[in-house]
């Protein structure tokens, strides 16, 4: 999160100019040499170029602080992009397979060492820019989907050196959209546990975790005698919410806020909770689920008014 913060525009900038730059190289390589993989690479790159733009904006975006709009700030703009750029490269890889096949079924001249030279060029061009932005990707899904938009771009470049050697030297050009092929299913495989990341945190999905055990801790706590309706979600990767109802004795506030400060602790240090929410009660829900059903709630409200 401190590294996603101290992320520089000129970073950003930098990284965008080596995409767009190699871009240009790529398409004209491409179009020289007959490589069907170096005009893949290219429009990749330039899918990449435009990812990365987005990413930055996201990123600026997720800096504003909370505001009367947004309560919980902005840091899922980064989710948004981070769905929008694994998308956009499972688009791009489904489309590059398709051009693959058809290059298989009518394969072409290849001028291999023009392919050679020009994916040498990609090579160090992508991994100067993955090597910049590997660091801000540990903690961060919008950084991670514009990594490995990066990275694939390297390993394609791999690739690509591999087919132009075996071109050059053994003029096997059925090797070119087999490359294609492979680096676009490898990218469909890195993207796609973001795409469904992503759509669990905005569908406020929960994290993974055992509520039995949050219920155990929070009833070895002194003064809580029952725990029911929790909601935990995520407001973006590195953020957990946490609400529920608590059952107290009867007790004064001022002796209700350490037992509030302790719930905090423990499921700040438990849990790796951020931001807990409580509703406090005497016997009101004892004995309700730990995750209550909406509309089984609204039945046993009206039952209690009735009484």
């Amino acid at each position: 999160m401190a590294e996603d913060k101290r992320m520089s525009g000129r970073k950003f900038f930098a990284v965008t100019v080596l995409n767009g730059a190699i871009t240009i190289v790529e398409a004209v390589g491409g179009l020289l040499s007959g490589s069907l993989s170096l005009l893949s690479d290219a429009f990749h790159n330039l899918g990449d170029t435009f990812s990365i733009v987005i990413s930055y904006i996201a990123h600026r975006i997720s800096l504003r602080d909370e505001d009367e709009r947004n309560t919980f700030g902005y840091g899922r703009a980064q989710i948004l992009a981070a769905m929008l750029n694994a998308l956009l490269l499972i688009v791009v890889s489904i489309f590059l397979v398709v051009e693959a096949v058809k290059r298989l079924s009518h394969p072409e001249t290849i001028n291999g060492e023009l392919m050679m030279g020009v994916a040498v060029v990609g090579l160090v061009a992508n991994l100067a820019s993955a090597i910049m932005m590997h660091r801000g990707s540990k903690h961060n899904l919008n950084m991670k989907a514009t990594y490995l938009h990066l990275l694939s771009d390297t390993l394609s470049s791999v690739g690509i050196i591999f087919g132009a050697f075996m071109i050059q030297w053994y003029n096997v050009t059925m090797i070119d959209p087999i490359i294609t092929i492979i680096v676009a299913v490898y990218i469909t495989f890195e993207s796609w546990p973001i795409v469904r990341h992503t759509i669990t945190i905005l569908m406020q999905g929960a994290p993974k975790m055992d509520y039995d055990a949050i219920k155990r801790d929070l009833m070895q706590i002194d003064g809580i005698t029952s725990v029911h309706h929790i909601h935990v979600w995520m407001i973006d990767e590195n953020r957990i919410m946490f609400s529920a109802h608590i059952n107290m004795r009867d007790m004064l506030l001022s002796e209700a806020e350490p037992i509030y400060h302790q719930v905090e602790e423990v499921l700040a240090k438990n849990y790796g909770i951020c931001h807990v929410t409580l509703q406090a009660e005497d016997v009101r829900g004892r004995g309700e689920e730990m995750i209550l059903n909406e509309d089984l709630n609204q039945q046993l409200i009206k039952r209690q008014n009735e009484d």
